[in-house]
């Protein structure tokens, strides 16, 4: 009989049993002279004496307003330092920080405020073309538990990062605190429509953070480029956890990436490990092939995750970048994220054929959907994770949180995957109609939803279909009333222009009379797949 796929990670070094807060403190007392924040956008930098006196400002400024355990502070900000020093502030209040995505629009805000039931929000003014304070205020009627808003960089905010710290107070609060109090939501879209709050301990984000940067070999000689969001885990958990529980330096290169920023910053800066989606790779490969010149001897290893990688652009990376210990992560924000992680001297063939092994600490098994039983390994299932990295629950959803956690602790990925004879992971699709756009993860229904709100739009289905540059772009079969206008691409794209994050419009448009069904009267997505790929060229 075949082994079964199933796998626990094996680990030399116990798990954390810090807070967040707890943490921080040890590092700063280690290495409090050491780089630990560097801002490239503003100039600005931070020793870890420094930054731990900066938190601890914003902490105790946060609690003189009010602000304490349990309470949910949102953040809706591009990457910059303030988003890095409320992180560390509210988990010392053991305040649950709510991420909210920079391409958020009015409604979407306003649903993830008032199911957080959010306190506080800390915002940016603006951010590109969205004036954050105008939907805030648009919002702000609908979500009755808001009591404060602060803007970053007015009088209000600067009271608040310039208090002077009360470490009596802060440390009559921590004695409160245990690690497995929820300190983060992370919102994730899901098939019934709407977003759903991953909810995530000290222990969760934490231990993740510093295991990632373990498999990554990290330590206080490391410089960390980080231009993907703080809103998402990529961000927050493997970029400034990984680096803040190893004593590294974070490097913010810009608000939002940008490759020739992020090449300049890896370059003056001399960072030793550089994060990224796939596309953003990409970007840079692009830049470099351009002309553009910058000294990247200083690289040694890096992440890429939030899609599949192509095998020559994994090669790439290696070869023009430096990153010969590159490395491959799969996950979830239900898991904290990160469950599969590639190690440093695995192959570039298991580096891009595979998402690696299971981490430390984690167990991971693929399942027959139907049954619930692990299938030989070779065999395609769903791909299941359990161990301290899966999340709570989802905020305030008993019933969806029993949809993805079993009684055994199990996370259902909703992902279907293969296991080898020696333990590595390959992602071969998805249970669910998931699309993963850029490393950004889409839900058709919630888009849907959305379009029935058109007043020519009968019906919509939302798909993915196959995309050079992104991996996936969104494709949407519509029905029209009858008697209605016609309706492309660009006429869709104005309706959903700020009501809809730019990366959850569709790109392209198909008009049906009807759409493949099945016996039972189930749309065909898969059908209407393949039958787009034609369609698009």
């Amino acid at each position: 009989m075949s082994e079964l796929s199933y796998a626990c990670g094996p680990a030399s070094t116990p798990l954390l049993g810090d807070t967040i807060g707890a943490n921080l403190a040890r590092t700063i007392a280690a290495y409090p002279d050491q780089e630990a924040l560097v801002d490239r956008t503003t100039g600005r930098r931070w020793t870890y004496r420094e930054v731990g006196a900066a938190v601890d400002a914003v902490a105790t400024g946060l609690a003189a307003r009010g602000i304490g355990r349990g309470d949910r502070v949102g953040i809706w900000a591009p990457n910059c330092a303030e988003w890095y020093l409320v992180q560390y502030a509210t988990a010392e209040l053991g305040a649950i920080l709510v991420n909210i995505n920079p391409a958020y629009r009015s409604s979407e805000l306003e649903y993830v405020l008032g199911q957080a039931g959010v306190r506080a929000l800390i915002a940016a003014a603006e951010f590109k073309s969205s004036n954050y304070v105008a939907m805030i205020e648009q919002a702000r009627p609908n979500c009755p538990a808001l009591e404060q808003v602060l803007i970053l960089g007015t009088p209000q905010w600067q009271e608040v990062a310039e208090t002077a710290p009360d470490p009596q107070r802060l440390a009559t609060i921590a004695a409160t605190l245990s690690a497995d109090d929820p300190i983060n939501i992370q919102y994730t879209s899901g098939t019934t429509g709407f977003p759903k709050g991953a909810t995530l301990s000290h222990h969760n984000i934490l231990n993740n953070g510093y295991f990632v940067g373990e498999l990554c070999g990290y330590t206080s000689a490391d410089r960390i480029c980080v231009p993907v969001p703080y809103y998402h885990c990529f961000g927050m958990v493997m970029g400034n956890l990984a680096a803040t529980s190893h004593g590294a330096a974070v490097v913010i290169p810009a608000p939002s990436f940008d490759p020739a920023a992020t090449l300049a910053a890896v370059a003056a800066e001399r960072c030793t490990s550089l994060y990224g989606v796939p596309t953003m790779f990409i970007a840079m490969l692009a830049e470099l092939d351009n002309g553009a010149s910058h000294d990247l001897s200083s690289l040694r290893t890096g992440i890429m995750a939030g899609s599949p990688c192509p095998v020559e652009v994994m090669k790439r990376v290696i070869d023009r970048m430096g990153m010969a210990e590159v490395s491959i992560c799969y996950g979830m924000t239900e898991t904290s994220p990160v469950s599969t992680q590639t190690r440093r001297d695995d192959s570039i063939e298991r580096r891009t054929a595979t998402v690696g092994r299971v981490g430390p600490h984690l167990e991971v098994k693929v399942v027959d959907p139907d049954t619930g039983r692990t299938v030989s390994r070779g065999e395609p299932g769903e791909l299941c994770t359990r161990g301290y990295s899966v999340m709570l629950g989802y905020w305030d959803q008993p019933d969806k949180t029993a949809e993805a956690i079993d009684a055994a602790r199990w996370m259902h990925t909703g992902d279907i995957g293969v296991m080898d004879d020696d333990g590595y992971l390959s992602v071969t699709g998805r249970i669910k109609d998931m699309v993963i756009r850029g490393g950004e993860n889409i839900y058709p229904r919630e888009i849907e939803e959305f379009l029935y709100t058109h007043p020519d739009i009968v019906d919509a289905q939302v798909i993915g279909v196959p995309d050079e540059k992104y991996g996936e772009e969104l494709m949407v079969w519509v029905r029209l009333r009858e008697g209605a206008d016609p309706l492309d691409a660009d006429t869709l794209r104005d309706f959903c222009t700020g009501r809809l994050a730019h990366y959850k419009i569709p790109r392209y448009v198909h008009v049906v009379e009807e759409f493949p069904m099945t016996v039972t009267g189930k749309v065909r997505k898969a059908e209407m797949r393949e039958l787009s790929k034609d369609l698009i060229g």
